[in-house]
C-alpha cells in the first residue's frame, strides 16, 4: 500500500489491507506470481509476520520486460501456470494439520489457532461431547472449512451469518443441545458481549446452547479470565480431562 501511494499516487485507508489481501494478493498467489510466507510456511494467515515473496519464475519474466526475450519468457510462464500452482500449493500442504473425526480426515492450515482446534476435535470432543455431530468448523484461511449442510437445513441454523459464529459448533441430537466452541489464541473468549450476540442469533432455534472457550494452557486462560462470561465453560488443551464451569449454582450440591 505504501508503494502504491508513493508510485501511483493512490492512497488506501488502513482498513483496506484485508481487501487488498483478498482481492489482489490472493489472486497473485493463485497465479504463481507470489508465494505466501516462503520463509516460514507454518505461519497462520492472520499472523502479523504474514508476508509475500515474488516467485523465481515470475521474477525471471519481469526482469526481461522490455527486451526481445520477454515474449518467450512470458509464454513459458503461462504455459507452466498450472504446474506452478501445484508446485507452490504442494509446499504449503506439507505443513498442513490433519485430524480424524468420526472416520473423516479434516485438513487445516498451519498455525497456533488451528493447532488448538485440532486439540478440541481430538481431545475435547471424545471426552465431553461423545455422540454429537459436527455442524460447523472454521479455519483461519478458510472460514467455512466444514459444514454439515443436512444438519444446517434440518435445524434452520443461521450459517449465512458465519462471521458471527464461533470456531466450532457441535449438535447433540439426544439432548437437543448446541455446543459452541471458541478456540482462544489471538481472539478473545466467550465474553458477555459475545454470549449476548450468539444467544440473540440463536434465540428462535428452540435449541439449548452451551458455550465453551478453549485455551491451550491455564496460563493463557488467566490472561482472559476477566473477559470470560458467567454461564459458560472453559477447557484447557494441556489438561484435557477437566472442564472449568463458570455456571453459578448449576453444579452446586446441597448436603442435607
Amino acid at each position: 500500500m505504501g508503494f502504491i501511494s508513493e508510485n501511483y499516487k493512490v492512497t488506501y485507508a488502513e482498513n483496506s489491507r484485508e481487501t487488498i489481501r483478498r482481492q489482489t494478493l490472493h489472486q497473485f498467489e493463485q497465479a504463481g506470481i507470489v508465494i505466501r510466507n516462503r520463509d516460514d510456511p507454518t505461519l497462520p494467515t492472520n499472523s502479523p509476520k504474514n508476508n509475500y515473496t515474488i516467485t523465481p519464475e515470475a521474477l525471471t519474466v519481469i526482469r526481461v520486460f522490455g527486451t526481445p526475450s520477454f515474449d518467450e519468457e512470458l509464454s513459458h510462464f503461462t504455459k507452466n501456470h498450472g504446474k506452478l500452482i501445484e508446485k507452490y500449493a504442494g509446499k504449503k500442504r506439507e505443513h498442513n494439520l490433519t485430524v480424524t473425526l468420526n472416520d473423516e480426515i479434516l485438513t487445516l492450515t498451519a498455525g497456533a489457532h488451528n493447532e488448538l482446534q485440532i486439540a478440541v476435535l481430538r481431545d475435547l470432543y471424545p471426552r465431553f461431547l461423545p455422540g454429537s455431530e459436527i455442524l460447523y468448523l472454521g479455519d483461519a484461511a478458510n472460514k467455512m472449512l466444514k459444514i454439515n449442510e443436512r444438519l444446517v437445513e434440518e435445524l434452520n441454523f443461521p450459517i449465512t451469518q458465519h462471521d458471527k459464529l464461533p470456531d466450532i459448533v457441535f449438535y447433540n441430537r439426544t439432548k437437543n443441545v448446541l455446543f459452541l466452541i471458541e478456540a482462544v489464541t489471538s481472539h478473545g473468549p466467550m465474553s458477555p458481549k459475545r454470549l449476548h450476540e450468539l444467544t440473540e442469533l440463536l434465540s428462535k432455534s428452540g435449541i439449548k446452547q452451551i458455550y465453551i472457550s478453549s485455551f491451550p494452557t491455564k496460563k493463557e486462560f488467566k490472561k482472559y479470565l476477566d473477559e470470560t462470561a458467567w454461564e459458560t465453560e472453559v477447557w484447557l488443551a494441556e489438561e484435557p480431562d477437566h472442564m472449568i464451569h463458570l455456571n453459578g449454582p448449576k453444579f452446586l450440591f446441597v448436603l442435607e
